[in-house]
């Protein structure tokens, strides 16, 4: 698994955007991840998928937790860059459409 508790990016992931003046832009909360780890990695892999970086904490003994527990038993926080925070919260908000089906509205 790709537990990160500081806030450089993923390797093989999406570069962090940088402002006009070179500097990265500012983290921005996201979303706040509770249950296993099968939620936390489908939510940073829909991310990714979609070319959104992230970065992620752990409160509440995240860390400690996840070492005796295999996961974070507090939950993950996920913070994306403040100019990406709009697209990730549609990216997360947005249905799931098997092939075949169509949208109703």
């Amino acid at each position: 698994m790709s537990w990160r508790n500081d806030r450089k990016q993923k390797e093989d992931g999406p570069e962090w955007p940088n402002d006009e003046n070179g500097k990265p832009v500012s983290p921005v909360f996201l979303t706040h991840v509770h249950g296993g780890p099968l939620d936390m990695e489908l939510t940073l892999n829909l991310l990714q998928a979609y070319g959104i970086p992230y970065t992620c904490e752990y409160p509440n003994n995240g860390l400690f937790g996840q070492l005796i527990m295999g996961y974070p038993p507090g939950g993950m926080e996920v913070y994306v860059p403040e100019t990406m925070l709009e697209d990730a919260q549609n990216i997360l908000s947005a249905d799931v459409v098997e092939d075949g089906e169509t949208i109703d509205n």
